[in-house]
């Protein structure tokens, strides 16, 4: 039966986040962006294991970030873009395990994310499906600009789809895909997928999955993850109430 497999490339220093220290390793409620999506995968038995690449010779890199880690490791295999990372990362694990095994691709800068979106995702596919991704209905209109900034066009938004992470596929295809595509520069995994020819499918995300890309995203972020926090206290609670 294949097993389930994480991946998270963290060899990136997003230049949007203005920040001299990479987005990954920044603070949010007393740890690291990336050690928040650790915790939720080491807590789940479905996941076999949980990778992190980073670049060599990371200076922000320090064992302490996984104290108390018991399915995690690193490895030193970054690029130059997260398609590389990624990729770089599926050679580094392949001997280890199986060519059909599910890989869930995740940001390292998405620290909202849940074991309900993950089971939501795992559910989702069958063994006759290419694979899936999180991803959340678009809800604001489109505009596309011309280069002076003014409007050229309104996009429709029926349809469209704003893609999250875990993006979720088997081992040996993903591999290919990336191997096949990586010189026209993928933006995420699905990409990749889709320029094969596959059509993955589209799975609910939520709100707090989002990506930190700009400083006041943190707040952003730290807000909705307290909301859904005491909204899961409170259920606890009511739940509790009627015993």
């Amino acid at each position: 039966m294949a097993k389930y497999h994480v991946l998270i490339p963290s060899a990136g220093h997003g230049t949007r986040m203005q920040s001299e220290t990479p987005k990954q390793y920044l603070m949010l409620n007393g740890k690291p962006l990336m050690r928040h999506a650790i915790d939720v995968f080491e807590g789940m038995p479905e996941i076999s294991s949980i990778v992190i690449v980073i670049s060599e010779n990371d200076p922000y890199w320090k064992p302490a970030l996984l104290n108390d880690c018991h399915k995690t490791r690193v490895m030193s295999v970054g690029g130059e873009t997260r398609a590389t990372s990624v990729l770089n990362g599926l050679k580094a694990i392949a001997a280890s395990i199986e060519a059909d095994d599910w890989i869930l691709v995740h940001d390292a800068a998405r620290p909202g994310i849940d074991q309900a979106m993950i089971n939501r995702l795992i559910n989702a596919i069958s063994d006759k499906d290419v694979g899936a991704i999180l991803a959340l209905p678009l809800a604001d209109t489109l505009k596309r600009a011309d280069a002076n900034a003014f409007i050229s066009e309104t996009i429709p938004r029926e349809k469209l789809w704003q893609a999250q992470t875990p993006q979720m596929f088997r081992h040996d295809q993903l591999q290919q895909a990336l191997t096949t595509y990586l010189q026209r520069h993928p933006t995420d995994e699905a990409q990749a997928m889709e320029w094969m020819g596959y059509q993955p499918k589209l799975v609910l995300g939520d709100l707090k999955n989002m990506k930190i890309t700009y400083p006041q995203d943190l707040k952003v972020v730290a807000a909705l993850m307290q909301s859904a926090h005491t909204e899961t206290a409170t259920l606890s609670l009511s739940d509790t109430g009627n015993l």
